[in-house]
């Protein structure tokens, strides 16, 4: 006839504090000696937890079927690890510098992004079917029915849990599966330093490596603009974007385009940067449009207000006449500052509100911007067309350590 206590009559309560939590539950001593198959049962019974079946996906180890079951887990697995070494290698060896439309290399190139994903999707779905088909295939299938209690876990049921879970894992046979487990550390290894990789290649980059050409030589992108001459000499003209990109996507201009008091944007086109007609000049004229540095506020003061004007140290002979070029890349964190009260010529960046005077060489007024806006020095042709009279004396954009202005 049993006592209640199911086999552990040696057991015995205690109500000395470090001995147990509740009489009739195992010493620290006691708890110490128990085997992992005595802390499972007992385990069980404090939590009140009933295995009501359990069955083991193998009784006889072995099988044809059990080994085809193995391979078929150890195949996903491995499919997830090939395909993290597969983003990795794409992300560091694929060929993902832009090439603009009908060139030789564009097929290659818009298929960078979709391999990203494809490796990257492939990977998390192999390694989640395999877990999948490992619970399936190996797990015991077991049904519990468990009491719902609360508190906090004492000394007992943390060792009890412990058991539990070495008790999960040797009856998951995954210890002996050598192939799954040798696949799952290939899976999981390979996604794991993939992605990293992937992640981190995002963050690291130099940004003062000289790729650049300039008429000075190589220089970081930092130090330019497509406002930077490549050669002496080179002459490059203050455009108008015509919104048209099938005929004349850009137009030079004249000093009377421009009415008294109002702006423009303008951006920095060579006679060698073609309309558009060619893939190279496409190529070009795309740099134009999306080069982060290259937008210019053509700003022409009113005549009766010149005398308002305040230029900047240096840059005396900066402007044209009534025109006045600045950058429209704010100077706070590099934001768009394109909007301009003409009235007050005031420029304002809409971002984080500050505000600069275009009759006081752009210096901020209002906001948290610190440094005036980077001037453009300009004139004109022979022909009458607005130039840039060589590039920005100061880095276009947001502060950084190396700059001293």
């Amino acid at each position: 006839m049993s006592d209640g206590r199911d086999g552990h009559d040696d057991l015995k309560g205690s109500d000395t504090p470090g001995q147990t939590g509740e009489p009739g539950q195992p010493t620290d001593a006691q708890l110490a000696e128990m085997s992992r198959e005595q802390l499972l049962e007992l385990g069980g019974k404090i939590d009140g937890v009933e295995i009501v079946y359990k069955e083991e996906r193998w009784p006889v180890p072995g099988t044809k079927a059990e080994k085809r079951a193995e391979r078929t887990v150890a195949y996903w697995l491995l499919l997830a690890g090939f395909s993290g070494l597969a983003l990795l290698l794409i992300f560091l060896f694929w060929p993902w510098e832009y090439q603009p439309y009908g060139s030789p290399g564009e097929f290659i190139y818009t298929l960078t992004t979709p391999l990203y994903g494809l490796t990257f999707g492939l990977s998390i779905l192999a390694i989640g079917v395999g877990a999948v088909l490992f619970q399936k295939k190996f797990i015991p299938e077991e049904i519990s029915i468990q009491d719902r209690h609360d508190g906090s876990s004492p000394e007992l049921h943390r060792r009890t849990v412990a058991a539990n879970l070495g008790d999960a894992l040797e009856s998951s046979t995954l210890k002996r599966r050598k192939l799954i487990g040798l696949s799952l550390g290939i899976g999981f290894g390979a996604f794991g330093l993939g992605t990293l990789v992937a992640f981190m290649g995002g963050l690291i980059k130099n940004p003062w490596k000289p790729v650049v050409p300039t008429a000075e030589g190589m220089k970081a992108v930092l130090w330019t603009s497509g406002w930077t001459p490549r050669f002496e000499g080179e002459t490059i003209f203050l455009a108008r974007a015509t919104g048209n990109p099938g005929e004349s996507p850009f137009i030079k201009m004249r000093p009377e385009d421009i009415d008294a008091g109002g702006m423009e944007t303008v951006f920095p086109w060579r006679e060698s940067d073609g309309d558009g007609t060619t893939v190279e000049s496409e190529h070009h004229l795309t740099e134009i449009s999306y080069g982060v540095r290259n937008p210019v506020m053509l700003i022409r003061i009113r005549p009766g207000d010149m005398n308002r004007v305040v230029k900047r140290q240096g840059q005396e002979s900066f402007n044209f006449g009534e025109l006045f070029a600045y950058t429209k890349v704010c100077s706070h964190l590099g934001c768009p500052s394109s909007l301009y009260e003409q009235q007050t010529y005031r420029i304002l960046c809409p971002c984080h509100q500050s505000q600069f005077d275009a009759l006081h060489f752009a210096r901020p007024i209002f906001g948290p911007a610190a440094r005036a806006l980077a001037q453009l020095p300009i004139t004109i042709d022979q022909d009458g067309y607005l130039v840039a009279n060589g590039d920005f004396i100061e880095p276009v954009g947001p502060a950084f350590w190396e700059r001293t202005s």
